[in-house]
Protein backbone atom coordinates (compact mmCIF):
# COMPACT_ATOMS: atom_id res chain seq x y z
CA UNK A 1 0.00 0.00 0.00
CA UNK A 2 1.38 3.59 -0.64
CA UNK A 3 1.61 5.69 1.61
CA UNK A 4 -0.44 8.46 0.61
CA UNK A 5 0.01 11.05 3.39
CA UNK A 6 4.01 11.32 3.59
CA UNK A 7 3.75 11.74 0.08
CA UNK A 8 0.99 14.81 0.63
CA UNK A 9 3.19 15.70 3.94
CA UNK A 10 6.34 16.04 1.56
CA UNK A 11 4.40 18.73 -0.88
CA UNK A 12 2.17 20.50 1.75
CA UNK A 13 3.02 23.46 4.72
CA UNK A 14 -0.57 22.22 5.96
CA UNK A 15 -3.46 19.82 5.19
CA UNK A 16 -6.62 20.30 6.53
CA UNK A 17 -7.94 17.37 8.56
CA UNK A 18 -12.15 16.84 8.88
CA UNK A 19 -14.53 17.99 11.65
CA UNK A 20 -16.40 16.12 14.24
CA UNK A 21 -18.14 12.65 13.93
CA UNK A 22 -20.33 12.55 16.52
CA UNK A 23 -21.83 16.39 16.16
CA UNK A 24 -22.66 15.95 12.85
CA UNK A 25 -23.97 12.27 12.94
CA UNK A 26 -26.25 13.67 15.69
CA UNK A 27 -27.82 16.41 13.37
CA UNK A 28 -28.46 13.41 11.02
CA UNK A 29 -30.45 11.65 13.30
CA UNK A 30 -27.96 9.65 15.59
CA UNK A 31 -29.15 8.96 19.38
CA UNK A 32 -27.52 9.52 22.26
CA UNK A 33 -26.58 5.90 23.63
CA UNK A 34 -26.58 4.41 19.41
CA UNK A 35 -23.05 2.84 18.53
CA UNK A 36 -22.54 5.27 15.35
CA UNK A 37 -20.44 2.30 14.00
CA UNK A 38 -23.43 0.43 13.37
CA UNK A 39 -24.85 2.47 10.86
CA UNK A 40 -21.83 1.88 9.06
CA UNK A 41 -23.78 -1.44 7.80
CA UNK A 42 -27.78 0.09 8.16
CA UNK A 43 -27.11 4.21 6.98
CA UNK A 44 -23.92 4.13 4.61
CA UNK A 45 -26.31 7.03 2.76
CA UNK A 46 -25.44 9.21 6.12
CA UNK A 47 -21.85 8.04 6.55
CA UNK A 48 -20.97 8.46 2.73
CA UNK A 49 -22.48 12.07 3.26
CA UNK A 50 -20.69 12.83 6.33
CA UNK A 51 -17.12 12.11 4.96
CA UNK A 52 -18.53 14.06 1.43
CA UNK A 53 -19.61 17.13 3.34
CA UNK A 54 -15.68 16.74 4.99
CA UNK A 55 -14.13 16.87 1.41
CA UNK A 56 -16.88 19.51 0.10
CA UNK A 57 -16.02 22.06 2.94
CA UNK A 58 -12.12 21.47 1.98
CA UNK A 59 -10.61 18.95 3.76
CA UNK A 60 -7.79 16.75 2.66
CA UNK A 61 -8.20 14.06 5.10
CA UNK A 62 -11.20 12.15 6.89
CA UNK A 63 -11.48 9.76 9.75
CA UNK A 64 -13.61 7.26 9.47
CA UNK A 65 -16.79 6.18 10.95
CA UNK A 66 -14.86 3.71 13.46
CA UNK A 67 -13.52 5.48 16.90
CA UNK A 68 -15.02 2.74 19.14
CA UNK A 69 -15.17 0.07 16.72
CA UNK A 70 -12.94 -1.80 19.26
CA UNK A 71 -14.38 -5.23 20.61
CA UNK A 72 -14.42 -3.78 23.94
CA UNK A 73 -16.58 -0.29 22.84
CA UNK A 74 -18.64 -2.65 20.73
CA UNK A 75 -19.64 -4.82 23.24
CA UNK A 76 -21.60 -1.88 25.03
CA UNK A 77 -23.99 -3.11 21.76
CA UNK A 78 -23.56 -6.88 21.46
CA UNK A 79 -21.44 -5.59 18.71
CA UNK A 80 -18.19 -7.54 19.52
CA UNK A 81 -18.56 -9.75 16.90
CA UNK A 82 -18.83 -7.79 14.02
CA UNK A 83 -15.02 -5.29 14.48
CA UNK A 84 -13.60 -6.35 11.46
CA UNK A 85 -16.57 -6.03 9.10
CA UNK A 86 -18.18 -2.86 10.60
CA UNK A 87 -13.94 -1.16 10.10
CA UNK A 88 -14.13 -2.64 6.83
CA UNK A 89 -17.47 -0.72 5.99
CA UNK A 90 -16.29 2.49 7.35
CA UNK A 91 -13.33 2.41 5.55
CA UNK A 92 -14.83 1.02 2.31
CA UNK A 93 -17.40 4.22 2.16
CA UNK A 94 -14.02 6.42 2.76
CA UNK A 95 -12.12 4.63 -0.14
CA UNK A 96 -15.46 5.08 -2.97
CA UNK A 97 -15.47 9.30 -1.39
CA UNK A 98 -11.92 9.64 -1.47
CA UNK A 99 -11.43 7.79 -5.18
CA UNK A 100 -14.36 9.84 -6.92
CA UNK A 101 -12.67 13.40 -5.43
CA UNK A 102 -10.30 15.72 -8.20
CA UNK A 103 -7.92 16.26 -5.49
CA UNK A 104 -5.85 13.91 -3.50
CA UNK A 105 -7.90 12.95 -0.05
CA UNK A 106 -6.65 10.80 3.14
CA UNK A 107 -9.27 8.36 4.45
CA UNK A 108 -7.71 7.71 7.91
CA UNK A 109 -8.64 4.89 10.12
CA UNK A 110 -10.00 6.37 13.08
CA UNK A 111 -8.84 4.08 16.36
CA UNK A 112 -10.51 5.09 20.00
CA UNK A 113 -9.88 4.10 23.37
CA UNK A 114 -10.66 1.14 24.47
CA UNK A 115 -12.84 2.57 27.24
CA UNK A 116 -10.78 -0.23 30.32
CA UNK A 117 -8.33 0.94 32.65
CA UNK A 118 -4.83 -1.01 32.11
CA UNK A 119 -3.43 -2.97 34.86
CA UNK A 120 -2.48 -2.83 37.69
CA UNK A 121 -5.26 0.00 37.88
CA UNK A 122 -7.67 -1.57 35.94
CA UNK A 123 -8.17 -5.04 34.16
CA UNK A 124 -7.16 -4.30 30.73
CA UNK A 125 -3.30 -5.94 29.71
CA UNK A 126 -1.17 -4.56 27.37
CA UNK A 127 -1.81 -8.39 24.93
CA UNK A 128 -5.40 -7.90 25.17
CA UNK A 129 -5.21 -4.16 23.83
CA UNK A 130 -3.19 -4.75 21.30
CA UNK A 131 -5.14 -8.05 20.04
CA UNK A 132 -8.31 -5.61 20.18
CA UNK A 133 -6.86 -2.72 18.16
CA UNK A 134 -4.71 -5.58 15.95
CA UNK A 135 -8.46 -6.59 14.71
CA UNK A 136 -9.86 -3.46 14.27
CA UNK A 137 -6.79 -1.89 12.41
CA UNK A 138 -6.82 -4.93 9.55
CA UNK A 139 -10.63 -4.29 9.03
CA UNK A 140 -9.77 -0.90 8.62
CA UNK A 141 -6.70 -1.83 5.76
CA UNK A 142 -8.87 -4.36 4.35
CA UNK A 143 -11.18 -1.58 3.52
CA UNK A 144 -8.46 0.60 2.12
CA UNK A 145 -7.83 3.43 4.82
CA UNK A 146 -4.45 4.76 3.92
CA UNK A 147 -3.52 5.62 7.47
CA UNK A 148 -4.56 4.46 10.91
CA UNK A 149 -5.43 7.16 13.06
CA UNK A 150 -5.61 6.59 17.39
CA UNK A 151 -7.45 8.93 18.63
CA UNK A 152 -8.69 10.84 22.37
CA UNK A 153 -6.24 8.40 23.94
CA UNK A 154 -5.59 9.42 27.85
CA UNK A 155 -2.69 6.61 28.95
CA UNK A 156 0.40 5.85 27.67
CA UNK A 157 -0.01 2.10 27.69
CA UNK A 158 -3.17 2.48 25.55
CA UNK A 159 -0.99 4.51 22.99
CA UNK A 160 2.02 1.97 23.06
CA UNK A 161 -0.89 -1.19 22.75
CA UNK A 162 -2.31 0.73 19.03
CA UNK A 163 1.58 0.99 17.62
CA UNK A 164 2.50 -2.48 18.43
CA UNK A 165 -1.00 -2.80 17.26
CA UNK A 166 -0.39 -1.30 13.89
CA UNK A 167 3.38 -2.27 13.66
CA UNK A 168 1.67 -6.29 12.89
CA UNK A 169 -0.81 -4.49 10.59
CA UNK A 170 1.88 -3.29 8.46
CA UNK A 171 0.20 0.12 8.25
CA UNK A 172 1.60 3.79 9.11
CA UNK A 173 -0.34 5.54 11.33
CA UNK A 174 -0.95 9.11 13.30
CA UNK A 175 -1.71 9.40 17.01
CA UNK A 176 -3.48 12.57 19.36
CA UNK A 177 -3.90 12.63 23.15
CA UNK A 178 -6.71 14.52 24.56
CA UNK A 179 -5.20 17.19 26.86
CA UNK A 180 -8.24 18.09 28.94
CA UNK A 181 -7.40 18.39 32.39
CA UNK A 182 -5.43 21.09 33.47
CA UNK A 183 -2.65 20.91 30.33
CA UNK A 184 -2.50 17.12 31.24
CA UNK A 185 -4.57 13.89 30.01
CA UNK A 186 -6.72 12.13 32.74
CA UNK A 187 -4.20 9.69 33.28
CA UNK A 188 -1.33 12.67 33.81
CA UNK A 189 0.29 12.66 30.64
CA UNK A 190 1.66 16.37 29.50
CA UNK A 191 2.51 17.64 25.92
CA UNK A 192 6.53 16.80 26.55
CA UNK A 193 5.74 13.39 28.08
CA UNK A 194 3.88 12.71 24.59
CA UNK A 195 6.59 14.22 22.75
CA UNK A 196 9.10 11.73 24.27
CA UNK A 197 7.06 8.57 24.04
CA UNK A 198 6.34 8.83 20.33
CA UNK A 199 10.44 9.23 20.08
CA UNK A 200 10.74 6.10 21.67
CA UNK A 201 8.46 3.90 18.96
CA UNK A 202 10.40 1.73 16.82
CA UNK A 203 7.29 2.19 13.87
CA UNK A 204 7.57 5.94 14.80
CA UNK A 205 3.89 7.91 13.70
CA UNK A 206 3.75 9.67 10.60
CA UNK A 207 2.56 12.36 13.11
CA UNK A 208 1.00 13.20 16.27
CA UNK A 209 -0.58 15.56 18.22
CA UNK A 210 -3.84 16.65 20.27
CA UNK A 211 -7.25 16.20 19.82
CA UNK A 212 -10.58 17.56 21.72
CA UNK A 213 -9.89 18.46 25.36
CA UNK A 214 -11.36 21.75 26.27
CA UNK A 215 -11.38 24.26 23.79
CA UNK A 216 -9.15 25.62 21.09
CA UNK A 217 -7.54 28.51 23.49
CA UNK A 218 -6.23 25.29 25.40
CA UNK A 219 -5.38 22.50 22.46
CA UNK A 220 -3.05 25.49 21.20
CA UNK A 221 -1.25 26.10 24.60
CA UNK A 222 -0.50 21.75 24.13
CA UNK A 223 0.35 22.54 20.37
CA UNK A 224 2.84 25.19 21.21
CA UNK A 225 3.98 22.80 24.40
CA UNK A 226 4.55 20.29 21.42
CA UNK A 227 7.17 22.43 19.34
CA UNK A 228 8.89 23.92 22.69
CA UNK A 229 10.60 20.08 22.60
CA UNK A 230 11.57 20.45 18.74
CA UNK A 231 9.56 17.68 17.63
CA UNK A 232 11.26 16.02 14.83
CA UNK A 233 7.56 14.95 13.39
CA UNK A 234 4.65 17.33 12.55
CA UNK A 235 2.43 18.08 14.67
CA UNK A 236 -1.56 17.17 14.28
CA UNK A 237 -3.92 20.03 16.01
CA UNK A 238 -7.63 19.35 15.93
CA UNK A 239 -9.18 21.32 18.46
CA UNK A 240 -13.11 21.57 19.23
CA UNK A 241 -15.16 24.40 18.18
CA UNK A 242 -15.29 26.25 21.04
CA UNK A 243 -16.55 25.22 24.42
CA UNK A 244 -20.25 23.07 24.89
CA UNK A 245 -23.16 25.06 26.23
CA UNK A 246 -26.80 23.40 27.04
CA UNK A 247 -29.74 25.08 25.51
CA UNK A 248 -32.70 23.98 24.18
CA UNK A 249 -32.43 19.88 25.70
CA UNK A 250 -29.14 20.21 23.04
CA UNK A 251 -25.30 20.14 23.52
CA UNK A 252 -24.20 23.49 21.16
CA UNK A 253 -20.40 24.53 20.46
CA UNK A 254 -20.40 28.25 20.96
CA UNK A 255 -17.40 28.14 18.26
CA UNK A 256 -18.27 30.43 14.99
CA UNK A 257 -17.00 29.69 11.96
CA UNK A 258 -14.87 32.76 11.88
CA UNK A 259 -13.70 31.59 15.57
CA UNK A 260 -12.40 28.65 13.81
CA UNK A 261 -11.09 30.68 10.64
CA UNK A 262 -8.41 32.17 13.75
CA UNK A 263 -7.99 28.82 15.04
CA UNK A 264 -6.63 27.32 11.95
CA UNK A 265 -4.22 29.85 10.89
CA UNK A 266 -3.28 30.13 14.84
CA UNK A 267 -2.37 26.36 14.94
CA UNK A 268 -0.32 26.82 11.80
CA UNK A 269 1.44 29.63 13.64
CA UNK A 270 1.91 27.61 16.56
CA UNK A 271 3.65 24.57 14.61
CA UNK A 272 0.65 21.89 13.62
CA UNK A 273 0.54 20.60 9.91
CA UNK A 274 -2.35 18.69 9.96
CA UNK A 275 -5.19 21.05 11.37
CA UNK A 276 -8.53 19.94 11.94
CA UNK A 277 -11.39 20.29 14.21
CA UNK A 278 -13.03 17.70 16.68
CA UNK A 279 -15.92 18.14 18.71
CA UNK A 280 -18.80 21.07 17.01
CA UNK A 281 -17.05 21.29 14.06
CA UNK A 282 -19.22 21.25 11.08
CA UNK A 283 -18.43 21.89 7.12
CA UNK A 284 -19.11 25.74 7.85
CA UNK A 285 -16.70 25.55 10.63
CA UNK A 286 -14.20 23.85 7.88
CA UNK A 287 -15.07 25.85 4.65
CA UNK A 288 -14.08 29.14 6.85
CA UNK A 289 -10.67 27.01 7.99
CA UNK A 290 -9.63 26.44 4.53
CA UNK A 291 -10.50 30.06 3.04
CA UNK A 292 -8.20 31.45 6.01
CA UNK A 293 -5.26 29.03 5.72
CA UNK A 294 -5.48 29.74 1.91
CA UNK A 295 -5.51 33.53 2.08
CA UNK A 296 -3.93 34.52 5.26
CA UNK A 297 -0.06 34.97 5.56
CA UNK A 298 1.86 32.71 8.00
CA UNK A 299 2.84 34.46 11.01
CA UNK A 300 5.26 34.10 13.53
CA UNK A 301 4.78 31.77 16.77
CA UNK A 302 1.83 33.27 18.88
CA UNK A 303 2.14 34.14 22.18
CA UNK A 304 -0.44 32.75 25.07
CA UNK A 305 -1.88 36.40 25.18
CA UNK A 306 -2.61 36.59 21.44
CA UNK A 307 -4.02 32.90 21.39
CA UNK A 308 -6.36 34.15 24.54
CA UNK A 309 -7.05 37.23 23.13
CA UNK A 310 -8.17 36.03 19.62
CA UNK A 311 -9.95 32.86 20.88
CA UNK A 312 -11.09 33.08 24.66
CA UNK A 313 -9.28 32.16 27.35
CA UNK A 314 -7.66 29.37 29.07
CA UNK A 315 -9.94 26.90 31.60
CA UNK A 316 -6.78 26.37 33.88
CA UNK A 317 -3.76 28.69 34.41
CA UNK A 318 -1.18 25.30 34.48
CA UNK A 319 -0.64 23.91 31.05
CA UNK A 320 0.30 20.88 32.70
CA UNK A 321 4.35 21.07 32.71
CA UNK A 322 4.41 23.35 36.44
CA UNK A 323 3.45 20.44 38.62
CA UNK A 324 0.45 21.77 39.91
CA UNK A 325 -1.71 19.68 37.10
CA UNK A 326 -3.93 16.61 38.71
CA UNK A 327 -2.06 12.87 38.94
CA UNK A 328 -3.64 10.44 37.48
CA UNK A 329 -6.80 9.35 38.20
CA UNK A 330 -8.56 5.43 38.80
CA UNK A 331 -12.00 6.32 37.32
CA UNK A 332 -13.07 4.09 34.78
CA UNK A 333 -14.00 6.30 31.45
CA UNK A 334 -15.74 5.99 27.81
CA UNK A 335 -15.36 8.80 26.11
CA UNK A 336 -16.66 9.20 22.16
CA UNK A 337 -14.84 11.65 19.76
CA UNK A 338 -17.73 14.22 18.69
Amino acid sequence: MTNALSKLLETRDWILADGATGTNLFNMGLQSGDAPEFWNDIHPDRITKLYQDAVDAGSDLFLTNSFGGNASRLKLHDGQNRVHELNKKAAEIGRDVADKSDRDIIVAGSVGPTGDIFEPMGTMTHATAVEMFHEQAEGLKDGGADVLWVETISAPEEFKAAAEAFKRADMPWCGTMSFDTAGRTMMGVTAADLAKLVGKFENAPLAFGANCGVGASDLLRTILGFSETEPTLPLISKGNAGIPKYHDGHIHYDGTPELMADYACLARDSGATIIGGCCGTQPAHLKAMREALETRDKGGKPSLETISTALGGFSSESDGTDGKGPAARKTRRRSRSS
